[in-house]
């Protein structure tokens, strides 16, 4: 790995644990229990598209555990990590097939998020009542994947010209 590339995967890092931060300090109160914009999956997703796979899964995971232990507890972390692996395997997949602009990406992302922690909370709770939440977990991860897919496509592109990391 160049160190470049170090360099701006330890600064993606630091820049999605603040924004978690930041996220922490605003709760969205919409009457959803959870219920968040995703800030921190703008950096996952510019650094999905700049240096690539895994260095972005590498990112997503090491953001939830340091935001888990610092913030949250062991639940928590549990939660976030089984939507942020369902969510990254999904973009993956979404941004392979070509099919998918950035924002296309997003929005899958944002929406398979809230589907592995409605998963995980349905096992952990043991009852499917939870899939009532489901359809407005999904119309709150299509707007948040809309937003940060756009915001994270002209980002990209800068980040893409000023850096030349891959």
């Amino acid at each position: 790995m160049k160190t470049k590339r170090i360099a701006c995967l330890g600064l993606f890092i630091a820049l999605a644990f603040v924004l978690s931060y930041v996220e922490y300090l605003l709760p969205l109160n919409i009457g959803i229990p959870g219920a968040k914009v995703g800030l921190a999956n703008l950096v996952v997703m510019v650094a999905l598209y700049t240096l690539g796979k895994k260095d972005a899964a590498l990112l997503s995971v090491v953001r939830v555990v340091l935001v888990g232990f610092t913030f949250g507890n062991l639940a928590m972390m549990l939660y976030s990590m089984a939507g942020a692996l369902l969510s990254f395997v999904v973009m993956l997949i979404a941004k392979r097939t070509k099919l998918f602009s950035i924002t296309g990406v997003s929005v899958l992302g944002g929406v398979f998020h809230n589907v592995g922690q409605i998963i995980v909370a349905m096992f952990v709770l043991e009852t499917a009542s939870l899939l009532y939440y489901l359809p407005f977990l999904i119309v709150i991860g299509t707007i948040s994947g809309i937003v940060i897919g756009v915001i994270s496509g002209l980002i990209t592109v800068r980040v893409d010209r000023l850096f030349d990391i891959k």
